[in-house]
């Protein structure tokens, strides 16, 4: 094992040393101790080290909620490589689009994605040396030359060798983002970056070899890394729920979680279907919420239903690594702190820095909103081969000229205490009839008067980036109260922000981190009017 230095796999490694018995990961029927979780990621990360050349230092995962998922992080990081994993329910299109942008010669294919192989392998124009780790289903006549596919079965038991040495600033996994062209953009987060994050909040939550932790991210959300490696650094067990729990937090009571982590969106579908009674959770030691705004109301009912767990509300886009601030929710004070009834995303990490500035990127005074701006040891270094979009996105501000600052497209407020407030994108600030609006706050005004937590304000129709009007999306209200929704609104809202219309859907849709998807509403609201 490489004890050279902190590393993303050491921890998981230095668990495995002192307890291999120990369950790591749970999924579903499924149970393995660190041993036998380090057995199927040995024999993987001896087939990169067999059949890859030294020189490539990233290795794509073709996995999806699966021992192979888990163990194929393992696995590349233990040869020494970054992961670049992939989500065989992406479009092929897109799945191609990061294959080409990462330049990944190798993929870890686990058993589920044989139909994902199936269709990516006509539109591959490169080789590729394919991994097909876990069983021998996938028939390696599958794959047409000059593709080199190895089966299971002839993978190694073991490493032949110690692990190599992963320098700090090697990449230790490569995630994609949404980009505005359409184009997914590439964060390389170094062992560096992610190993202050992973030090840094293992000090603050104190995860221990007896919790028992949620696994809600997908691999391709880099929450999922807070997931799994905060978890086995302490020597922890992993609870990943099987794809059919449409609601995780029915699984809380079951799997006897102690610590819970998700995006607040699955919150509030726990909540509409009746989950967050009082008392419904007590085994809860720890709940942390991120990817999107947390709700004064649904930290209050969560909190009632898990009492006895220390909530916080943490903040971060994928170039700062994970999360970057922390909001202590406190059942006295908090609800008086929210601002538009958001909680704050609250306080910079120890040893990072943050900066509001205006359009200038000039400093704004104390108490007036801005773009927040962030630097230090757990900002990435920019975009993956991608000079002109990291030239746009990291740059220097009048003052700190020697600091690179990542520009997060985020509207926020800081008062005297430095707390900051989350009050909206850039991009979510929408032009109605020539006014600015900040949709966030009519989705408070939405939820207010609904009742519902599930409500969205749409900026429709839109034309060359001006809106017409708002309509509102709402889930689990009482339609026949549509008028009176509109009429509380009209109370509180300038008229230019209040909903001409309200649409109930059965569901809001969700993006593959769990977070809703204001564009699949857009495009049902435009399919209806089409359609009416």
């Amino acid at each position: 094992m490489n004890k050279a230095g902190r590393s993303l796999i050491s921890g998981f490694l230095s668990s495995l040393e002192r307890h291999p018995d120990r369950l790591a990961l749970e999924l579903g029927e499924e149970k393995l101790t660190y041993g036998q979780l380090w057995e199927q990621a040995s024999r993987i990360a001896a087939a990169i080290q067999e059949h890859c050349a030294p020189s490539d230092p990233l290795i794509a995962l073709l996995a999806y909620r699966s021992v192979i998922a888990y163990a194929g992080v393992l696995g590349i990081l233990a040869s020494g490589r970054g992961y670049v994993p992939l989500n065989p329910k992406f479009p092929t299109d897109r799945t191609l689009a990061m294959l080409n942008a990462s330049h990944c010669t190798t993929i870890v294919a686990g058993p589920e994605c044989a139909n994902a192989v199936t269709s990516l392998l006509p539109h591959l124009e490169a080789s590729f040396t394919w991994l097909l780790a876990g069983s021998d289903s996938m028939p390696q006549d599958r794959f047409p030359k000059p593709h080199l596919a190895i089966a299971d079965r002839e993978m190694k038991a073991q490493l032949d060798a110690a692990l190599p040495c992963s320098p700090a600033n090697a990449t230790a996994y490569l995630l994609f983002t949404s980009g505005s062209t359409g184009v997914p953009k590439g964060v390389a987060v170094s062992q560096s970056n992610i190993c202050r994050y992973l030090d840094y909040v293992g000090r603050r939550y104190s995860v221990h070899d007896q919790d028992r932790c949620s696994q809600n991210f997908d691999l391709t959300f880099d929450l999922s890394v807070h997931d799994l490696f905060s978890c086995w650094d302490a020597g922890a067990t992993l609870c990943s729920f099987p794809e059919q729990v449409l609601v995780p937090a029915t699984m809380i009571e079951e799997s006897r979680l102690t610590v819970w982590f998700s995006v607040p969106s699955l919150a509030m579908f726990a909540n509409k279907i009746g989950l967050l009674e009082p008392g419904a959770f007590p085994t809860l030691r720890l709940s942390l919420f991120c990817g999107e705004a947390l709700s004064c109301n649904l930290a209050e009912r969560w909190q009632r239903a898990a009492l006895f767990s220390r909530i916080e509300n943490i903040y971060g886009p994928t170039e700062a690594t994970v999360a970057i601030t922390h909001y202590p929710w406190d059942q006295i004070h908090s609800s008086a702190e929210c601002v538009n009834g958001i909680v704050p995303i609250g306080w910079i990490f120890k040893g990072q820095e943050c900066c509001v500035v205006d359009e200038k990127l000039a400093p704004v005074p104390m108490g007036q909103v801005g773009e927040l701006c962030l630097s230090g040891s757990q900002v990435t270094g920019g975009y993956f081969n991608d000079p002109g979009r990291t030239h746009s996105q990291f740059v220097r501000l009048d003052g700190s000229p020697d600091k690179i600052w990542y520009r997060t497209g985020d509207l926020v407020r800081q008062d005297n205490r430095q707390c900051l407030y989350f009050l909206g994108r850039k991009d979510n600030q929408v032009k109605v009839n020539g006014y600015r609006v900040e949709l966030q706050e009519i989705d408070l005004a939405l939820r207010e008067a609904s009742g519902t937590e599930l409500a969205v304000a749409i900026p429709w129709p839109v034309s060359e980036g001006t809106a017409a009007g708002i309509v509102a999306v709402l889930c689990g209200a009482d339609a026949s109260l549509d008028d009176h929704v509109i009429e509380l609104c009209a109370n509180r809202l300038p008229r230019y922000m209040v909903p001409s219309s309200i649409y109930h859907f059965d569901s809001l849709p969700l993006n593959v981190n769990g977070k809703v998807d204001r564009t699949q509403i857009s495009e049902r609201i435009r399919y209806l009017s089409a359609h009416p």
